[in-house]
């Protein structure tokens, strides 16, 4: 049986932090190391235009994220590690998915309508068309299956409806992609934890995964909880219950549940603890991470084997679609 091809990606915007890792990053290792997929991970710089950045840190931020890819245990001798930007295939496909396109389906997404209420003085043409770029993405490597949260379904939605009516129109060429949902616990600030854990709150509602033991201890000992004797518990005990679930033993999970229960729990303990175990599972990474700042040549040659294996497959989607639609002479 051939191997399912899947793909996804995360926009380089600065550091990762935990809910990166539980909401995206585990799952991409453990899908590659799974042997059942042939796995494509995109850093989606095109993406990360459509947000207020800095070109001066643009550069380094796709670079970090492909070191943070490698570190975290992608293998590039597993998996496709490729840099959206550099296939011009992806822009060139998107102004044909765009004549397809309905303005009502896009007017429809429910992410630009929250992205445009966070970034109100730059709601660009970019930010209400990306989900066209998405479906790109996805369809030019003409996979089996896409790894989403919930909040994406909408969008592979719309992958698979593109597909349709090229297909209608030009004769069959796209598949239809299959959604692989992730259950990925929702990882929230540990200043407001009825908030999504963002770096756009600040550094210090965040556990980066670069952050030594120091740091986050540090972080962890401010974070907020209840008084451990309320029925209700509060949104912050839960999420560090939620992280020790995660990152801790069973056992150690269990026993602070029970001792929330009974209103025996110390949080001072707990956040020790929690610091120690999340600060132990990420000490390979920030190891391997250290070896690649080191060796540059080594990221930029996996950025180049990336690229020529996927340009390899988004050329031919692209010269097959050129000639249906009539533009290859």
């Amino acid at each position: 049986m051939p191997k399912q091809r899947i793909l996804s990606g995360i926009q380089p915007t600065g550091k990762l932090h935990i809910g990166n890792y539980l909401g995206a990053l585990r799952n991409f290792v453990e899908l590659q190391n799974s042997g059942e997929h042939e796995c494509f991970f995109m850093v989606a710089d095109l993406h990360s235009l459509t947000e207020d950045f800095d070109p001066k840190q643009k550069r380094q931020q796709i670079l970090d994220l492909v070191m943070d890819y490698i570190a975290i245990g992608l293998d590039p001798n597993k998996s496709v590690i490729f840099v959206q930007s550099q296939l011009p295939e992806h822009s060139e496909l998107t102004w044909i998915f765009n004549t397809l396109t309905p303005l009502a389906s896009l007017e429809r997404m429910t992410q630009y309508k929250d992205k445009a209420l966070r970034q109100k003085s730059n709601i660009n043409v970019g930010l209400f068309d990306y989900p066209v770029l998405q479906a790109v993405d996805i369809l030019i490597y003409k996979p089996a299956a896409v790894p989403v949260g919930e909040d994406q379904v909408q969008h592979l939605e719309l992958a698979n409806d593109i597909a349709k009516k090229f297909n209608s129109k030009f004769g069959q060429t796209f598949g239809l992609v299959r959604t692989l949902l992730t259950k990925t616990p929702r990882v929230m600030s540990l200043l407001e934890p009825t908030k999504k854990m963002s770096k756009s709150l600040g550094d210090a509602h965040v556990i980066n995964l670069l952050d030594d033991a120091e740091q986050i201890e540090k972080k962890l000992s401010r974070a907020v909880t209840d008084q451990g004797t309320e029925k209700q518990m509060s949104a912050g005990t839960k999420n560090l219950l939620s992280l020790l679930e995660n990152f801790g033993a069973p056992e150690q999970h269990q026993f602070y549940t029970e001792q929330r229960q009974n209103g025996t729990i110390r949080y001072a303990e707990l956040k020790k603890n929690l610091a120690k175990v999340i600060a132990h599972h990420f000490a390979p990474y920030r190891a391997k991470r250290k070896e690649l700042e080191k060796n540059p040549d080594q990221v930029l040659g996996v950025i180049a084997a990336g690229k020529a294996k996927a340009e390899a497959v988004a050329s031919a989607t692209l010269r097959e679609v050129k000639e249906k639609v009539g533009l290859l002479l």
